[in-house]
C-alpha cells in the first residue's frame, strides 16, 4: 500500500543470467503481519523502468473479520500512483473528494501532480467477513514538465480495459500500446503496462520498449536459457522478439516505456528536485496538504 512507500530498496540480484534478461531482481519482502508485500523497484542496481519508479506486490493475504486494509491518510507529490487488484477490494478516498471502490481488473490512476492526498481502507461490507486481498500497487514518475500538474482521479472499470488472445494465451493491456491495441487510461509519456496468464507449457512474445521489464506474479516462466522464477522481476534486454514459455501457471506483468530523468524519493514524495521533497515534507508537518472529504480526523505522521 501506498503508505509503507518508504526508501527501503530491493537489493537481490543476480546479474546477467543469459542475453535477453539484464538484471533478474528479487524482492525486498515486509512482513506487516499477516501480509506480505514485495518491493522491486526502485532497486539499488535499478531505480526506474521507463518511468516506473515503485513496484509493490501486495499479498495475497487472507484477513479474518474485522480485519484489513486500513491505511490512513498520507500524501504524494510529482507522481501517479497505479492500483491493479487480482482479488479483493480497497476502498479509495481522496483529497478531491474521490470515493471509489477498487475492484479486480479495475485500473484506479491517481496524480498526485502538485499534491494530493489519499486513504486506503475497506469498506465494513468486505470486513464484516473473511476476505483476501492481493494485487499490485506502481507509481509513474511524471515528466519533468507536468510533475507539478494539477492533481485528478481517474478509475478505468475492468471491462474498460482491451483484452487481446495471444495463441490462446490471454493478455490485457492495461496502459499503453501492445499486440495491436491501445488502452483508454491515460498516459503521460510512453508506457506500458500489460498482464498475461498463461497455462504450463504456454508462450507468448514479449511486447517491444525503450525500457522493459517482467515480473512474476506467480509461477515460473524461461526466456532463452534462463528460468524467471515467482516473485522476481527482468530486466530485459533490447531484442525484440523474446519469447517467455511458463514452466507452469503463471501470471505475469510486463512494464516500461520511455527512459525517463531519475527521481529523487523521500517516503511518499518523488521528484527531479531535492527542494521540491524538502518543501512537501515540511508542508506535511505543518498540516498544509488539503484535507480527505469524510475522512479527515487520521492521518500518518512524517517518518522522521
Amino acid at each position: 500500500m501506498s503508505n509503507l512507500s518508504d526508501t527501503v530498496e530491493s537489493d537481490c540480484t543476480v546479474s546477467n543470467p543469459c542475453d535477453a534478461i539484464e538484471l533478474l531482481i528479487q524482492p525486498k519482502d515486509r512482513d506487516l503481519g499477516g501480509f506480505s508485500v514485495r518491493r522491486l523497484l526502485p532497486h539499488k542496481d535499478r531505480r526506474m523502468v521507463g518511468p516506473w519508479t515503485f513496484f509493490d506486490h501486495m499479498g495475497p493475504a487472507i484477513f479474518q473479520a474485522g480485519d484489513g486494509i486500513n491505511v490512513r491518510p498520507h500524501p504524494h507529490i510529482n507522481l501517479a500512483t497505479v492500483t491493479y487488484l487480482f482479488e479483493g477490494e480497497i476502498l479509495h478516498r481522496d483529497s478531491l473528494g474521490s470515493v471509489q471502490p477498487i475492484r479486480p481488473g479495475d485500473i484506479n490512476l491517481m496524480v498526485a501532480g502538485k499534491g494530493i492526498v489519499h486513504s486506503e481502507r475497506e469498506r465494513p461490507e468486505i470486513t464484516a467477513k473473511i476476505h483476501t486481498l492481493h494485487g499490485l500497487q506502481l507509481w509513474l514518475a511524471l515528466p519533468k514538465a507536468l510533475e507539478e500538474m494539477e492533481p485528478d482521479f481517474l478509475h478505468y472499470p475492468a471491462d474498460a480495459i482491451p483484452t487481446v488472445n495471444l495463441n490462446g494465451v490471454p493478455a490485457r493491456v492495461i496502459m499503453g500500446t501492445a499486440y495491436g491495441v491501445t488502452s483508454p487510461v491515460k498516459c503521460f509519456a510512453e508506457t506500458l503496462y500489460v498482464e498475461a496468464h498463461l497455462a504450463k507449457g504456454q508462450s507468448i512474445t514479449l511486447p517491444t520498449a525503450k525500457e522493459r521489464a517482467l515480473y512474476v506474479a506467480k509461477g515460473t516462466l524461461a526466456a532463452r536459457d534462463a528460468q524467471i522464477p515467482e516473485y522476481s522481476m527482468a530486466i530485459l534486454g533490447p531484442q525484440e522478439g523474446i519469447e517467455v514459455v511458463a514452466l507452469e501457471e503463471s501470471r505475469i506483468a510486463i512494464i516500461g516505456g520511455e527512459p525517463f530523468e531519475p527521481r529523487r524519493m523521500d517516503w511518499n514524495f518523488i521528484s527531479t528536485r531535492k527542494e521540491r521533497i524538502v518543501q512537501a515534507r515540511a508542508d506535511w508537518k505543518a498540516h498544509r496538504f488539503p484535507l480527505i472529504p469524510g475522512d479527515d480526523e487520521e492521518f500518518i505522521p512524517l517518518p522522521e
